[in-house]
């Protein structure tokens, strides 16, 4: 039996984290001082969200449209995900265009081979886990319309542009299905990425994937199981987180959609182009929000992980 999923890392991208460990730190203790941006979070855009009462918790710039590399993936994974009549056991076969898009780009990938079939399940682990932007190009291929390949992925990213309206995503817009931005115009706010990942909890699937720390899946075709491993280091690290998403990208900077659980009250936040500290200022903002200081060590990725 062939293993896959597991290779060295290939970035599209300037990647910039390096803690082990985050310290917590409050935020500031009054709105005032929360709206200054005086929080001693690096972060240019950030946003705490109650995910149970939709009430903003805390914003830092958070109206400020930024681009957001593989936090992108959150609306591909819903374009599909809240497609109507949706069978998550439909097969999609790889095509060879997949895996030359991301040899191409130099992107993130889940080393899917050309060929095998994965159910839509599958592909959302093969998205969400690893960041593969051959999941995103095979989703965006296969839930497009169109007569060529080119005019299929463009239909999804204007389904994802809808989507985001529907969603009232007032500063956000799609050119791209899986944050990789040719001219620059794949952008959102921290608001309205906090918006999308409340409304992403509400699938069942999703919020099942993107809580796995590592999983292995079989392709239906042939004798060949694909590990893949979570880019999220709060995974497994900070009591009662449940995702959500990373990204880096050269112009969005490292960029993290998170949220956390604890008894019956879910935390979202975002941050958007935290030059170093994305995971220590998310655990600042989460323990802020809980009202604790839990000390965090970082799970670490193994040498094989994607990096995102």
């Amino acid at each position: 039996m062939e293993r896959t999923g597991r290779r060295p890392a290939r970035r599209w991208t300037v990647a910039a984290v390096a803690s082990a460990v985050a310290a917590a730190v409050a935020l500031p203790a009054t709105a005032a001082e929360a709206q200054s941006g005086q929080s001693g979070i690096a972060a240019k855009g950030a946003f705490l969200l109650d995910g149970g009462t939709d009430r903003e918790l805390w914003g830092k710039d958070a109206d400020t449209r930024r681009q957001m590399a593989s936090t992108t993936k959150v609306m591909t994974a819903m374009t599909v995900l809240d497609s109507p009549g949706l069978d998550l056991n439909r097969q999609i076969t790889v095509k060879q265009s997949y895996r030359d898009y991301v040899e191409r780009t130099g992107a993130s990938t889940a080393d899917l081979r050309t060929g095998d079939k994965l159910t839509v399940r599958q592909m959302m682990y093969a998205l969400l886990l690893p960041s593969g932007c051959d999941a995103a190009n095979a989703l965006a291929d296969t839930f497009g319309t169109g007569g060529t390949e080119a005019a299929r992925t463009a239909s999804f990213i204007a389904k994802m542009n809808r989507k985001a309206a529907d969603l009232g995503m007032k500063n956000t817009k799609y050119d791209s299905f899986d944050g990789i931005s040719q001219a620059g115009n794949n952008y959102t706010t921290a608001r309205d990425s906090a918006k999308l990942a409340r409304h992403a909890l509400t699938s069942a699937t999703f919020g099942t994937v993107v809580r796995t720390t590592t999983t292995q899946q079989k392709a239906a075709n042939v004798n060949r199981t694909y590990y893949w491993d979570n880019t999220n280091k709060l995974l497994g690290s900070y009591r009662g987180a449940i995702g959500i998403k990373t990204g880096t990208g050269t112009a969005a900077g490292p960029c993290l959609v998170f949220a956390a659980q604890r008894g019956k009250r879910t935390v979202v936040g975002v941050i958007l182009n935290d030059p170093v500290n994305r995971y220590p200022d998310a655990v600042k903002m989460l323990n802020w929000a809980f009202g604790t200081k839990t000390p965090v060590k970082l799970r670490q990725l193994p040498p094989s992980a994607q990096k995102d």
